[in-house]
């Protein structure tokens, strides 16, 4: 009887401790995703629609402070060019020129990225900042979304910054909230006369729930 007492104090003190070590987790958030007008050379104007999309994301703790985080997100939204004149809402019209947001084209974005975290602990609150970089893939959907039918997929190298908040529920749950901000050159699809040449900050605000093991 004393060894089976014995053996049950040791089995719930190993799982105590393997609680308290616990260093991984793994987190599943909805995000969304706003980004800016960009103006490119030869008066091409670039913009995006806003989006909802879901985001998933796995760290490992290096030490009680910093981690190492791989995420891949995936979101639906409306890519929209203009060439020429009338890129802007009230603008004259130019003879002989393609106007606004001629093109439109229904992309799904996916991104794969990395990202070093360094975080911080008062009582419940968690707060933290990463910092990193990966890919972003563009690919058209080619429905009543997408005007042009000749498009392409295209992928780019992409930056990845942000800083949140995490609120422990319990030793294995919390809710986190975050900014996240995606440094990327603007798709072009494959169409030569949509270039811009310029890079633009996609804004992915997120919410969701983290498991920790």
């Amino acid at each position: 009887m004393k060894k089976t007492i014995l053996l049950g104090v040791l089995m719930l003190t190993a799982a105590a401790c393997v609680a308290q070590e616990s260093r991984q987790d793994v987190s599943f958030s909805g995000t969304g995703l706003f980004g800016p007008t960009i103006h490119g050379p030869g008066a091409v104007v670039a913009n995006s629609t806003g989006a909802l999309g879901l985001l998933t994301s796995y760290r490992f703790m290096l030490t009680p402070h910093s981690a190492l985080e791989a995420n891949y997100s995936f979101i639906q939204n409306n890519q929209k060019y203009c060439i020429g004149g009338g890129c802007l809402p009230g603008a004259p019209v130019i003879p002989g020129q393609t106007n606004y947001y001629s093109y439109r084209i229904h992309s799904r974005i996916q991104e794969a990225t990395g990202a070093y975290v360094f975080g911080m602990t008062f009582k419940r609150y968690n707060p933290f900042l990463e910092a990193g970089g990966g890919t972003l893939i563009f690919t058209p959907v080619l429905d009543n979304g997408t005007k042009e039918l000749g498009t392409k997929g295209t992928k780019g190298m992409a930056g990845l910054f942000g800083g949140g908040l995490a609120y422990e529920l319990s030793p294995s749950f919390d809710i986190r909230a975050e900014y996240r901000g995606l440094l990327v050159k603007t798709p072009a699809f494959g169409e030569t006369n949509i270039v811009t040449d310029r890079y633009e900050i996609l804004n992915m605000p997120t919410i969701g729930v983290a498991y920790h093991f």
